[in-house]
């Protein structure tokens, strides 16, 4: 059994589900398998062929439909390209390589070969935050522009809420969507949707447990590129008001947005940060 599903049958339905929304992605789009040394990588290639390059990194228990509301708007403008994480619940390789090394740079790396993409500018939320934040650290010659969302490895991460979930989780359908509007921040009608999608996927999905490697301030203050960071003000998973104090102090020339009433769930930042990527 794959370690990172809890059964074949789960496995089986997560990627069913998600076969059937990768065909009904909103724009016109090529999927594209690419081999690296962690295994295959999928992605979905959309927008004109001739247009900039931007990298879409979702977050943990995700895959590329995280940027359904986004695509049609960015590849307009840019030939995306999302990304689906190894060790997470899409089409990719499920090896989850140590985050404390440059195990991940390399990855991309691979992955940014087999595009044929000498540097690019990349949107990361979350877990793919803090892969972008890393890439951009090791690799600033390949990173023109960084666009983070309620990023990890900058601010303190808040355990308490994952053990608070996996008390709950015993509790059923219940239990789960207790969890899940805990850990995300999302409430009313409008979130229903995601909330049930959700937790369909963590049914049948093992996410990471570990904490995210902090980056040093020394790291960061490395950082070139134009950085946009935006965090929300009531985030359960990380300190995001630490998160945009340290990039203020150590990142001077960042942007940085807090959005004080909303928690780790953002949307509705298609077009600011379209606004920020074309410069």
């Amino acid at each position: 059994m794959n370690a990172i599903y809890k059964s074949e049958a789960g496995a089986s339905e997560i990627r069913r589900r998600y076969r059937e929304a990768l065909h009904a992605w909103p724009v016109p789009s090529e999927q594209v398998r690419v081999p690296t040394g962690e295994g295959e990588t999928f992605v979905v290639a959309s927008g004109p062929k001739g247009a900039p390059p931007l990298l879409l990194l979702h977050g943990s228990g995700a895959n590329t439909t995280a940027w359904w509301d986004d695509v049609a708007s960015w590849s307009r403008h840019f030939r995306t390209y999302a990304i689906d994480l190894i060790g997470e619940p899409g089409l990719s390789a499920s090896a989850r390589p140590p985050l404390d090394s440059d195990a991940h740079a390399r990855w991309l790396d691979e992955v940014l070969e087999g595009l044929g993409i000498a540097s690019a500018s990349v949107v990361g939320v979350s877990l793919g935050g803090w892969v972008a934040l890393d890439y951009a650290i090791r690799r600033p010659e390949r990173v023109t522009r960084l666009a983070l969302l309620c990023p990890g490895g900058l601010g303190r991460q808040k355990m308490g809420v994952l053990v608070k979930a996996l008390l709950l989780s015993p509790f059923g359908r219940w239990g789960a969507r207790r969890s899940i509007r805990a850990v995300v921040g999302l409430e009313g009608p409008e979130a229903e949707p995601v909330i049930d999608h959700v937790v369909l996927t963590f049914k049948h999905f093992r996410p990471r447990t570990e904490r995210l490697p902090a980056f040093p301030d020394e790291a960061l203050r490395r950082l070139a590129a134009p950085v946009l960071v935006t965090v929300g003000g009531r985030d359960a998973m990380f300190d995001s008001a630490a998160t945009a104090r340290r990039v203020r102090e150590c990142v001077p020339h960042a942007r940085v947005n807090v959005l004080p009433e909303v928690g780790h769930a953002i949307f509705g930042r298609t077009e600011p940060i379209l606004a920020f990527l074309r410069g």
